[in-house]
C-alpha cells in the first residue's frame, strides 16, 4: 500500500488515515488511494501532455491579462459571448492535434479500467473535443461518454458540481472518489466535494500543497504504488 506522509511524497507499506467531517457524515475515508474504485481525471495538463498557452489563449480572445477564461466570456453580452466561446472551442481543437498522451496515462488508465474502477473526466474544455482528445491518445476506449463532462455538462471547476454528477452517476460518495489534476481548480473541486486529491506537477513545485492529499511528478508513481499493493481498487 502507499500513502502521503508529511511530505506530500507517494511512501509504500504504511495506512493514510484522513476524516473528511461532514463530507460523508463524519466517517473516515477508506485507509489507501488503492481502496478507491471511482477516479475523476483532469484532461489537459493531466492525462495530456500540456500544450495550453493560457495567455495567448486570452490574447487571442481579447481578455485581461490573469483572467478567468470561462468566467470573463460568460460576463461578456451573449452575442459576444457566443461568438469568443466559439472561437475558444476551435482553438482547444486545434491544441488536441498537438499533444499526446502524459507521462504513465495509459498504463494507469489500463490498470484501472482492468480492475473495474469507475473512470471520468472533469474538464474545463467542451465534451465534443474531450472525446476527441481522448481518442487522439489512445484512451478513448476507455471512458463513457456519459462520464466525460466538459463545461456544457457541468459547472466549471473549481465548482465541484462535476464531482457531485458523477458521484450521483455512480451511485458513490463524493468522499469515496479521487480527483487527479495538474491545476488549482482541479484541486479545489476536490477538495470541496470531499474526494481525495492528487496532485500531479511534472516540475515538483506543488504550489498548492494545502489542497493536495497526494502529490506526485508523473502518473507512472500511482501505477508503480497501486501494482506494490496488488493493484487493489476495490
Amino acid at each position: 500500500m502507499f500513502i502521503v506522509q508529511s511530505t506530500g511524497r507517494l511512501q509504500p507499506d504504511e495506512t493514510y488515515h484522513r476524516n473528511h467531517g461532514n463530507a460523508v457524515g463524519d466517517q473516515p475515508m477508506k485507509n489507501t488511494i488503492a481502496d478507491r474504485r471511482h477516479w475523476v481525471f483532469d484532461l489537459d495538463g493531466t492525462l495530456t501532455i500540456a500544450v495550453h498557452n493560457f495567455a495567448a489563449i486570452r490574447r487571442e480572445l481579447r481578455i485581461p491579462d490573469g483572467s478567468d477564461i470561462l468566467g470573463h466570456l460568460e460576463s461578456l453580452p451573449r452575442t459576444e459571448s457566443l461568438m469568443l466561446h466559439r472561437r475558444l472551442q476551435e482553438i482547444e481543437l486545434e491544441l488536441s492535434r498537438l499533444t499526446g498522451a502524459a507521462l504513465g496515462a495509459t498504463a494507469l488508465v489500463e490498470q484501472l479500467h482492468a480492475s473495474g474502477a469507475f473512470l471520468g473526466v472533469l474538464t474545463r474544455n467542451t465534451r465534443e473535443n474531450a472525446l476527441r482528445t481522448l481518442d487522439l491518445i489512445g484512451l478513448g476506449g476507455y471512458f463513457d461518454a456519459e462520464y466525460v463532462l466538459g463545461r456544457d455538462e457541468a459547472l466549471p471547476k473549481p465548482d465541484p458540481d462535476g464531482i457531485h454528477r458523477l458521484a450521483e452517476l455512480w451511485e458513490a460518495e463524493p468522499a469515496e472518489m479521487v480527483m487527479v489534476g495538474d491545476y488549482l481548480y482541479d484541486l479545489q473541486a476536490g477538495r470541496s466535494a470531499g474526494a481525495l486529491t492528487v496532485h500531479i506537477d511534472s516540475a515538483g513545485l506543488f504550489r498548492w500543497p494545502e489542497l493536495a492529499d497526494i502529490m506526485i511528478e508523473s502518473l507512472e508513481e500511482i501505477t508503480t504504488g497501486l501494482a506494490a499493493d496488488g493493484g487493489k481498487t476495490t
